[in-house]
């Protein structure tokens, strides 16, 4: 998969497929069900490694995490988030940011949150010959900018719809090869990707107005612990239940003295 073959995707009408995955068996997996991008989250720090905040994650972390990602994936491209600091630093520390990220993790593209407020950087390093992938929207952090936290979609202002289409473009122009539109809503995240000739796919808030979807392959398979007590959520299976009942298994043999199932004795000759 190249940045060329997506944009390629785009013009054809043919939806674009991304999950975030953090480490080297997923990304096998997510590789062999023919996944077009596989996103380096720095999500990976909540949902893997247990710390309180997104903010936590470190540069050298990003990079452990995409390494493992890009020993698993042949066919897909990688992609790997910029975690809190290097772009906010300014645009000589995210084009180096950048450069770590393809040279020492192997990335084919890097995912920028908050992009639209860093068009230089942007500009930058997609001029160090590294493909930009640029993340703008409503969040919790950027509500505010449009007016409060209105809700996403037909409830939007055409003021804010409008610059959302503003900054969509700015991106575009500044040289991203690719927008994640977060909260894109159907009208909005509808007339942002008519308007853009690079594609334009999202996560939460998205919807089948835009040119892909990307989902974290932990949410989608119920792996994280809290899917246990959550039935609530649609998930395309539920792996924390799975493996809670299999490790109650286990335990049951062990405790009942019977053989564990795949670690049989082997039979010695002499």
């Amino acid at each position: 998969m190249t940045i060329a073959r997506l944009q390629q995707m785009k013009r054809d009408g043919r939806k674009i497929v991304g999950v975030v995955a953090y480490d080297y068996q997923m990304a096998q997996i997510v590789d062999r069900a023919g996944i077009d991008i596989v996103s380096v989250g720095d999500s990976v720090g909540m949902n893997l490694w247990g710390q309180r905040s997104e903010l936590d994650v470190t540069l050298d972390q990003m990079i452990l995490s995409c390494q493992a990602v890009r020993r698993g994936v042949t066919r897909a491209l990688v992609s790997c988030d910029f975690p809190f600091g290097p772009l906010q630093k300014g645009t000589e520390s995210a084009v180096g940011a950048a450069i770590r990220l393809v040279k020492e993790a192997g990335a084919d593209m890097v995912k920028l949150d908050g992009a639209s407020a860093f068009p230089e950087a942007v500009r930058a390093i997609t001029r160090a010959g590294i493909p930009v992938w640029a993340q703008f929207g409503i969040t919790p952090h950027t509500a505010m900018q449009y007016g409060g936290m209105a809700k996403a979609g037909p409830e939007l202002s055409t003021q804010m719809k409008d610059r959302l289409l503003q900054e969509a473009r700015l991106l575009e122009e500044a040289g991203a090869s690719m927008l994640d539109f977060t909260n894109s809503g159907p009208i909005a995240g509808a007339d942002v990707t008519r308007a853009l000739s690079i594609p334009v796919i999202g996560g939460l808030g998205g919807g089948p107005w835009l040119d892909g979807r990307v989902r974290a392959a932990f949410a989608a398979v119920g792996y994280l612990a809290s899917a246990i007590d959550d039935s609530k959520t649609e998930r395309y299976a539920n792996v924390a239940q799975i493996t809670l009942d299999a490790m109650k298994m286990l335990a049951e043999d062990v405790r009942a003295a019977r053989q564990i199932r795949g670690a049989g004795a082997r039979t010695v000759t002499t």
